[in-house]
């Protein structure tokens, strides 16, 4: 499919809008190929799109826009050593990764709570789970295939071109567009999800705890993540874990047996007042009388009731979100993240400012990808989110002065207002990655003023 009078694309939240010249599918990778050569002689810029997920104009551009559906198959399964690697496709969406995955006692270790994203966006934005013991997306990644300016396809890994591997499994689609993605991938698991209200204080002192504390809340579960309901001292918390060799086997064999543990599970409260239908209903009151917000942050707060389910890891990391938002994530030194929500609520308390959605915190291992938000250091989220027909930005604003104070790092999909002179001081592998970025796209084919900014322009713009 090419069109030469392509219709706007708009992405999912309504913060990025792109009219580019064409807009075209390409069949497979030789046809990619072939599309991303004809438009750099054209002089075209060129940007690829998957579900339009990020919150930036990452994607947007006034020449060629690629989607990359037809880039979605599962080409292989292979073995390396004690790991097992997959080959996917760069346009196939998570969900149908992760069912495929399945389908084969597979699965990824770590996921975010989204499926809807395209393995190459969710991986050249940084998007990531939780886990204090686990890095995000692009930590998985063990090879990439990557279509340069001129149609050619290079294929990267750590031990062959291995600076264009660092650069592409993390890199805003700025080294060219990606047309398959190998992964190491772990067998088929199950967790127990434990989802409890909590008071904020007693979430506050489980932080307390060493990262080595398996006491602790990090510490203590392999994936942990909580919803501070701003206006109110209490949080949602969501603990899980992976259960024993010999409970799983049980466990297992129930599910096979009886009804599906996650459709058990769900409660019309969890699915409805925090994510979806009544939620809705929440934010446009809290719109139409700002002044009830606390109350009503109060009610969805004490309104939600303790679960614990079973179920395969992808079902239980990934969670239905209807409601339409603005989202900004900041990544922080695990030591810093109490001043920071201490910081938050005091700004809230002193500005009147009416936040109807949750605070979500999660954490990740430190890590070595050259542009990782959570690169050398142990990482705690803050994402902050508000409702998409409400103002957002005297809130994000606010919290960007205050995590600039413990150098807090965006996520590369959520909205920030950082620039490139600002990333040079927080990520000590910066220039490495410019260096490759550089090299491989001087001309600035597949930039946009989105990238210029984060990044800078390439020499030879």
């Amino acid at each position: 499919m090419s069109s030469d009078d392509a219709l706007p694309w708009t992405n999912w939240a309504g913060t990025a809008t792109a009219t580019p010249r064409r807009r075209t599918t390409p069949r497979d990778e030789a046809d990619l190929a072939a599309r991303v050569a004809g438009a750099a002689d054209e002089g075209l810029r060129v940007r690829a799109v998957g579900a339009g997920h990020s919150f930036t104009p990452a994607a947007v551009t006034d020449g060629l826009l690629l989607d990359l559906d037809r880039l979605s198959l599962v080409e292989r399964i292979s073995r390396e050593g004690d790991a097992v690697h997959v080959t996917v496709g760069a346009g196939i969406r998570l969900h149908r990764l992760n069912a495929a995955l399945a389908a084969a006692g597979l699965a990824m270790r770590n996921l975010g709570d989204i499926d809807r994203q395209s393995i190459a966006g969710a991986i050249s934005t940084g998007t990531h789970g939780t886990g204090g013991r686990l890095g995000g997306l692009p930590t998985q990644v063990r090879g990439v295939r990557v279509v340069g300016a001129d149609g050619t396809v290079r294929e990267a890994t750590s031990t062959q071109d291995p600076d264009l591997f660092e650069a592409s499994r993390l890199g805003l689609g700025a080294t060219g567009v990606l047309s398959a993605v190998t992964l190491e991938v772990v067998p088929a698991f199950l967790l127990r999800a434990q989802e409890e209200p909590w008071p904020l204080a007693r979430v506050l002192d489980g932080l307390a705890a060493p990262d080595d504390d398996h006491d602790g809340l990090v510490g203590g579960n392999d994936h942990v993540e909580f919803y501070w309901f701003p206006h109110t001292r209490r949080a949602l918390t969501k603990r899980n874990n992976r259960l024993a060799p010999d409970e799983e086997a049980r466990e297992l064999e129930r599910l096979r047996t009886g009804p599906g543990a996650v459709a058990r599970a769900r409660t019309w409260i969890d699915e409805e007042l925090l994510s979806n239908g009544a939620f809705e209903l929440v934010n446009r009151v809290a719109k139409a009388v700002p002044r009830v917000t606390p109350h009503l942050n109060e009610v969805a707060a004490r309104a939600l009731a303790p679960r614990t389910y079973v179920a395969p890891s992808y079902q239980v990391f990934v969670t239905s979100r209807r409601v339409r938002f603005r989202e900004m994530e900041y990544a922080v030194p695990r030591e810093r993240l109490v001043d920071v929500l201490t910081a938050i609520d005091d700004w809230l308390e002193r500005s009147g400012e009416h936040v109807p959605f949750p605070v979500e915190v999660r954490f990740a291992a430190p890590d070595d990808v050259w542009l990782s938000t959570a690169h050398g250091r142990p990482t705690a989220y803050v994402a902050v989110h508000q409702y998409a027909r409400l103002s957002h930005e005297r809130y994000f604003d606010a919290v960007e002065r205050i995590v600039a104070e413990v150098d807090g790092r965006p996520h590369w999909g959520k909205l920030h207002g950082l620039d490139a002179a600002r990333f040079r001081e927080l990520y000590p592998r910066f220039d490495d990655f410019l260096a490759v970025r550089d090299a491989v796209d001087p001309g600035g084919v597949f930039t946009n003023p989105y990238t210029d900014t984060v990044l800078g322009p390439p020499p030879g713009r």
